[in-house]
């Protein structure tokens, strides 16, 4: 039998008196792909870390990491440079965080290669444009002097691949590598690193918690929970027999059920005609106006009382920013009415008596909660506003009723939100919108970067919260199974139109654009195979 190219025997890692990581034992031969599944807080990233001692010096590690023969657990500072990035790449889960702002991706990949093989400017930007064309960046001679910000999310991942296989590594850890990416981008760099993975030949450590991404790329899974491997074995067996009760658990996590049906009657609380943002391209000393990005380019749409509109397309299609101007973020042209009233011509202030009538719950709960405020505070805060006259036990009730609605304890009210779990902060996000009793609620992409369980519970949540409040939703996704689990109607954007809509469950069962059926042939696991006619696809990502 081939040695295993990294093995790993009864690791566990601990930060101060807390094991996070309980002995915990893998091999990964070369050429295969492994896969660590588990929720966030399961061990799967310190797991990895752990392989290049990556982790904070507080870190104390025990057990075994054999790299090639070598062991790496206490092995000189000197020796883990001589793997790091060489021998061993790592994509790391957030490209725009681990990508230096400051730099451009020519200079970055550049320095991996000038440390680890000494080559000299003109030789390192040779090697540069070859790896950005080997990870599909278009015409990557004029994307040498972008920074980091001036890439889609799909190209920043695929420079922080590039940089990963610049020094032909025997070994890649990719670290939730497609996590809030469109399911096309998703599906084309899964296709990537698969091909890569073949071209070089090269053993892959694949790290997520979405277990539809391991059917696709992995040969085995592990699967964690408590930072311990609870179940291990080839992936065909664990989705058809899983043995332990969390790994069954995990299977049947994914956003489930149907979505509510508005009464025949129901009268239309947001409705718009011709709807248009234009962002204008600004160039010159002057800053003269020389073109415009048509975000959002005519688009008509209804929602009515108790009904879910689905807004699904690729990154850059104009799904927030029409969220967005639907609640007067941003402007626009074109007619907005909100229970009955144009808000396009209101001043802000005449604006104000509807603003508490249609709030949004945005993408990154961590990022849209004040740390400074305490969650009680956070949730309180708009009823100052729009609800003046109350008294202070009036409003302290209202910030207990809504926290429970959404499954959060009153008691903790006084915590702050970096106390709390990804899916908790995405409920306070929830709670503070719907403490303002809203009648039109936009949701930005709120289950994007959960974990599959707690997407399923956010799902269920929101279903029932429209349900008891007969609450109007726009729930803009890219995952396809939580749209399907939650929307009533659907509208499809490409490039700032709309290029289908229609009732959601006529659209998954018989689309009738070609970009619609792209969409859902980048999701397989969603539709019946008779489905999707993937021939007729233009540039079609592939079966993965």
């Amino acid at each position: 039998m081939t040695a295993p190219l990294l093995s790993i025997q009864d690791l566990s890692v601990a930060f101060g008196a807390s094991t996070v990581v309980r002995n915990v034992s893998f091999d990964i031969a070369p050429g295969e792909t492994l896969a660590l599944v588990g929720e966030s807080g399961s061990g799967k990233s310190v797991t990895a870390l752990s392989v290049l001692k990556l982790l904070p010096p507080t870190a104390t590690l025990s057990g075994s990491i054999r790299f090639d023969g070598a062991e790496l657990v206490g092995a000189p500072e000197a020796t883990l440079r001589q793997v790091r990035g060489n021998r061993v790449g790592m994509i790391f889960q957030e490209p725009m965080s681990s990508l230096n702002p400051v730099h451009t991706i020519g200079k970055q990949i550049g320095e991996v290669l000038a440390v680890h093989q000494g080559l000299r400017r003109n030789a390192a930007r040779s090697r540069t444009l070859e790896l950005l064309d080997a990870v599909g960046i278009p015409d990557p001679a004029s994307r040498l002097d972008d920074y980091p910000h001036q890439l889609s999310g799909g190209q920043r991942q695929r420079v922080m691949i590039a940089m990963a296989l610049a020094n032909d590594p025997k070994l890649l850890i990719a670290d939730e590598p497609t996590t809030a990416l469109d399911v096309t981008v998703q599906a084309q760099i899964l296709e990537l690193l698969k091909s890569l993975q073949r071209q070089n030949g090269m053993a892959m450590l694949f790290i997520t918690h979405d277990l539809s991404i391991v059917r696709r790329i992995a040969d085995r899974v592990c699967v964690m929970t408590g930072g311990e491997i609870v179940e291990k074995g080839a992936v065909e067996t664990i989705f058809s027999a899983p043995r332990h009760d969390y790994t069954r658990h995990l299977l049947a996590a994914a956003p489930r059920g149907t979505p509510l049906v508005p009464k025949k009657d129901a009268p239309a609380i947001v409705a718009a005609d011709d709807l248009k943002v234009w962002f204008p391209i600004r160039r010159g000393f002057f800053r003269r106006t020389v073109g415009h990005i048509r975000a959002v380019d005519g688009v008509d749409l209804t929602v009515r009382k108790g009904e879910t509109l689905g807004v699904v397309g690729e990154s850059g299609s104009g799904k927030s920013s029409l969220g967005y101007a639907l609640l007067r973020l941003i402007p626009s042209q074109g007619r907005i009415v909100v229970l009955g009233n144009e808000v396009q011509s209101r001043s802000w202030r005449a604006l104000r008596p509807l603003r508490r009538h249609m709030q949004i719950v945005f993408q990154d709960p961590f990022g849209s909660l004040s740390p400074r405020l305490s969650v009680g505070e956070i949730v309180e805060e708009g009823l100052g506003v729009h609800f003046p006259r109350l008294s202070r036990p009036e409003r302290a009730e209202k910030v207990a009723a809504a926290l429970r609605e959404v499954g959060l304890d009153p008691a903790t009210a006084s915590r702050y939100p970096h106390e709390f779990s990804g899916g908790q902060r995405q409920r306070i996000a929830i709670a503070r919108a719907l403490v303002l009793e809203p009648d039109f609620l936009v949701l930005d992409e709120p289950t994007s970067a959960l974990d599959v369980s707690i997407q399923a519970q956010v799902i269920d949540l929101l279903r029932a919260v429209q349900e008891r409040r007969q609450l109007s939703y726009m729930f803009i996704s890219h995952d396809l199974r939580v749209i399907r689990a939650l929307a009533h109607r659907l509208i499809v954007m490409r490039h700032g139109k709309v290029v289908e809509q229609g009732l959601a469950a006529d659209i998954f069962a018989a689309p009738q654009e070609d970009y619609t059926r792209q969409l859902l042939a980048a999701a397989l696991d969603l539709v019946p195979p008779d489905a999707v006619n993937t021939d007729r696809l233009p540039n079609a990502p592939g079966t993965v």
